[in-house]
Formats: C-alpha cells, structure tokens, sequence
C-alpha cells in the first residue's frame, strides 16, 4: 500500500492528465481527414497519433509545434493524401482551445493546500503559457520539453525536474495519463506514480502508445487522488 502522507510534492502531465485533449485532436485530425475523403474511428486515430508522436518525439529535439505538424503529415502519408501547411498548422494551433476536465480546478487546489504542485509536460513553453492560464494555479515549478530539450520518456525531463524540486525521491509522487511518456520512466528513476486512467476512446491507453509498466496507484480521475491525498 502506497502512504500518500509521506508526499511533499505532486508533479503532473498535463495534456490527458488536467487537459482533456483526446476531443481537440479528434477534431482537429477529423477536419483533415474528412477535408480528404478519408475516415478513421476514434480509438484508430489516437493510437495513430500515439505511434506517429512518439517517431516524431524520438528523433533530434524540435519544437511541439513541429513535432505536431509532423504527426499531420504523417496521417496524409499512412492514408495518402498530401497536406497543406494550413492543415500542417491546425493541430498544434487548436492546443490553446483544448478543454480541462470537469475537476481539474477544483482537485489542484484541494491538491495545492497540502502539496507543492509541478508540471512535466512535452510542450513548448508559450503554448503551456496559454493553457496555464486557464489552470488557474500557480505551479512551484514547470518543466517542458522545450527546456529539457527532450520529450518524455526521456529521462531528462524528470532528472531536469528533481533539481528544481528540492525534495528527496521518497517525497515525490507523479501523477499523468499515459503509460508511455510517464509511469515508464518515473519507475525507472525510482518515483513513486499515480496512474490517473482517464475514460478514452481507446480505454486504458489514450492518445499515446502502447506501454507497460505497473504504477504504484491507479486512479479513475484527479478528484478521486486528491480526496485520497
């Protein structure tokens, strides 16, 4: 059993953790396709995406907004279509409108008044700069891809994070969505995690690709670990 009174600190990803991006990448990738002649299900698209994103975050670092156009690109080319660079544009644009889950406001400050709170997120920092906005907290600490110069699973990002922390391992718990980009490496540096298993179009997986690895805790939502905290 996990003793959640021993944590100083709560990191988070933040798109599929406090974002509910699945329905802005549905759209947006849906407008596409459909401008096209070309159609996929919901739980196809996402796990293209989570296959195409990841290729596109394992090469040298570039920046979300063009990983994300190398994703669109990569949809024309698996269902044979060429995009436009307005299309190429579309998705990493429609970040700013992606929505936050019905209790992701009202968990972070129940979460804030007893935890030092953090962000770990693969975005480029003006475009967390507008979703940060709409968060309405004020984190301790944000790292993004765009200062670690790498994308989760990288373990940059979470070592990049531990120096800005200032709380020993045994204090720290990760909280994120996705399997892939972050139970994987926080086990392997030895941080405790919380799975947070958002309901999805492709259960249990989301908009990411396929990982295993056992987390320390699984959750159904962010209310329900901070009414556990």
């Amino acid at each position: 059993m996990l003793d959640l009174s021993r944590f100083r600190v709560i990191t988070f990803d933040c798109y599929g953790t406090l974002i509910n991006w699945e329905p802005g990448i549905l759209a947006a990738l849906g407008q596409i396709l459909s401008a096209h002649g070309a159609h996929l299900d919901d739980a196809e698209t996402l796990r293209l995406y989570g296959e195409l994103e990841a290729e596109a975050e394992s090469r040298e670092y570039r920046s979300y907004r063009v990983v994300l156009r190398e994703v669109v690109r990569g949809f024309g080319e698996r269902m044979g279509f060429d995009t436009t660079p307005g299309e190429q544009d579309l998705l990493p644009e429609s970040i700013r409108a992606w929505e936050l889950f019905p209790d992701t406001i009202t968990a972070l400050a129940k979460l804030q008044s007893k935890l030092q709170l953090g962000i770990i997120s693969n975005i480029d920092d003006d475009l967390f700069a507008a979703t940060a906005q709409r968060l309405q907290t004020n984190f301790d600490f944000v790292v993004t891809a765009a200062q670690a110069r790498a994308y989760k699973p990288s373990l940059k990002n979470f070592e990049l994070a531990e120096t800005r922390i200032g709380a020993s391992g045994s204090e720290w718990l990760h909280a994120a969505q996705s399997i892939y980009h972050d139970i994987v490496p926080a086990k392997a540096l030895g941080i405790a995690t919380a799975w947070v298993n958002r309901p999805s179009a492709r259960p249990n997986v989301g908009a990411v690709r396929q990982a295993s690895a056992s987390p320390d805790l699984e959750v159904r939502s962010l209310a329900e670990l901070a009414e556990m905290i």
